[in-house]
């Protein structure tokens, strides 16, 4: 029976990549120098090192940009709160999400189920798996999940006949 999985994930090599981007970016903008701005990346959390609230939206402008050029969409990255450190600087934590939450995909299942389409939706872990008799009930689901305008990006792989 032909099947395909929907999933929620970032390529952390390409992460890896912006961040170097983003240090090489600030390390010759005009604005940024003699700052002691930076960025980090370990195990999916990016942590921002700002001087000021000015230069800590200036970093998420340059991170967006660089992000978005290696195919990172901005619903992929879960911005915490912004914390005082060490004089007048600041730091924040972004966590890049990985996998389908659970209410994210409870809600997949229920609106696919609410549609009465000819396919079946099981959670398995952190992604779906979408079954169908015909391959074109599965384009459909394809196409019925991307018109949910969901927060979260997802992408589809896997996809067998």
């Amino acid at each position: 029976m032909p099947s395909f999985d929907v999933v929620s994930e970032v390529d952390l090599a390409e992460v890896d990549n912006a961040v170097q981007n983003v240090a090489r970016e600030i390390s010759v903008r005009y604005d940024f120098k003699n700052s002691k701005s930076s960025l980090e990346h370990k195990d999916g959390v990016l942590t921002v090192f700002a001087d000021d609230d000015l230069k800590l939206k200036q970093m998420h402008e340059i991170i967006r940009g660089q992000l978005h050029k290696r195919g990172i969409e901005p619903g992929m990255l879960d911005e915490q709160t912004v914390e005082p450190a060490a004089g007048m600087s600041v730091r924040q934590k972004i966590v890049i999400k990985q996998g389908l939450e659970k209410e994210l995909a409870k809600k997949i299942v229920k609106d696919i189920k609410s549609a009465k389409m000819k396919v079946q939706v099981a959670i398995q872990g952190e992604e779906l798996r979408v079954t169908g008799k015909k391959r074109d009930d599965l384009q459909g689901a394809i196409q019925f999940i991307k018109d949910l305008g969901l927060d979260q990006p997802v992408q589809f792989k896997n996809f067998r006949d």
